[in-house]
């Protein structure tokens, strides 16, 4: 049977009116609204259509209901930048995360989510820490967030929007929580954007808002705490007196110029008038928009290791494509462009890496 819903999801994900839609597919608007919504069922030749300008395999259509995040339930960072086109692109990637995670965990066991709820205090620098102090991480910074995030159990998926105004957002599946960065951003604000992302499932899970001024500072003010600790910020910069200092520090945080600049200020490490000359000069020097020293962009452990299994039964992303009836560029998106067949050698496992395991030696 025809899934209407599958086809309204298609049709966000490219980022279609409806109208634009039936005129790429050859049909009337009236025609496609009436099968949008159940009232009419497309005869084989329209889902044809409909297909090949979607770019979506014809049984995609066919298949079972979407589990869609509620728009409330998701908390997209720059949301008054951002259009309802672009919001609805981006949110309807979470379904084909879940059905590929899904289709991931029949084969490996992964770790399982270890996060606090801090909803009930909405404290962002105490819960900061206390996830700190949960994962026993010290003080110390955070050397990789992508594989500290998936060692602890959380989901982190790959958004290729290609546009500035797209961060990043999060949301839960049941009790499993899920990360989507833009990887169309900088290394250092693609790990503030994911602690950002983590900020909101700790704090706002259960509870208050999850958009708005006060979510984003919340979450802002977790992210600033947690990947720039308070006691190791003051031991590493007691007093700045140059731009050229803060340049220098970043590196260790892994953090922007601007960010680190502003964590500063909030620890009055950077007075008023400091931080606003600092600010000026960071135009100036265009270090807004062109970070200073870039650091290497991080990439995803698990799907990483994941992926060097598959291939070792030669499936590849063809194969999984075709037991999801989805295109491969969209897995492909999603799994931050790791689905070329990867080199000989194994996945570097760091320290605090996740830990993979086959399940029944399927994979």
């Amino acid at each position: 049977m025809f899934n209407p819903s599958r086809l309204t999801l298609a049709r966000q994900r490219r980022g279609l009116s409806s109208r634009a839609l039936a005129e790429m597919a050859g049909i009337t608007p009236v025609t496609l609204s009436r099968i949008e919504n159940g009232k009419n069922t497309p005869e084989p030749e329209t889902v044809r259509k409909l297909a090949n300008t979607l770019e979506f395999p014809e049984a995609f259509f066919s298949c079972g209901e979407i589990e869609k995040p509620a728009s409330n339930t998701i908390s997209f960072r720059s949301m008054s930048t951002m259009t309802a086109r672009e919001r609805d692109m981006a949110g309807s990637a979470a379904p084909f995360a879940y059905w590929i995670q899904a289709w991931v965990e029949e084969r490996f066991n992964l770790p399982e989510p270890d996060l606090i709820n801090f909803s009930p205090e909405r404290d962002p620098a105490a819960a900061a820490r206390a996830l700190r102090e949960r994962w026993t991480l010290g003080e110390q910074p955070v050397s990789h967030m992508i594989k500290l995030m998936e060692a602890k159990g959380l989901r982190v998926f790959s958004l290729a929007e290609e546009t500035l105004r797209i961060d990043g957002y999060s949301c839960w599946d049941g009790d499993t929580p899920y990360i989507f960065l833009n990887t169309f951003k900088s290394a250092e604000r693609s790990r503030f954007d994911c602690a950002h992302e983590l900020g909101h499932l700790v704090l706002h899970r259960h509870g208050g808002p999850k958009q708005g001024k006060q979510a984003e500072a919340e979450a802002n003010l977790f992210a600033s705490s947690f990947l720039m600790p308070e006691a190791d910020v003051r031991a590493h910069l007691p007093f700045v007196s140059s731009l050229s200092q803060i340049v220098r520090a970043k590196r260790r945080w892994g953090v922007s110029v601007s960010a680190l600049a502003y964590r500063l200020h909030k620890l009055r490490i950077l007075s008023d008038w400091q931080y606003r000359t600092m600010i000026i000069e960071m135009g100036k020097r265009g270090y807004r928009t062109n970070e200073p020293h870039p650091m290497p962009r991080e990439e995803s452990t698990v799907w990483k290791m994941v992926l060097e299994e598959l291939w070792k039964e030669r499936l590849t992303k063809h194969e999984i494509a075709r037991d999801l009836n989805l295109p491969p560029l969209e897995i492909e998106k999603l799994l931050f462009g790791l689905l070329q067949a990867p080199s000989d050698g194994p996945a570097e496992r760091a320290s605090k890496g996740p830990h993979l395991r086959v399940i029944n030696g399927q994979a």
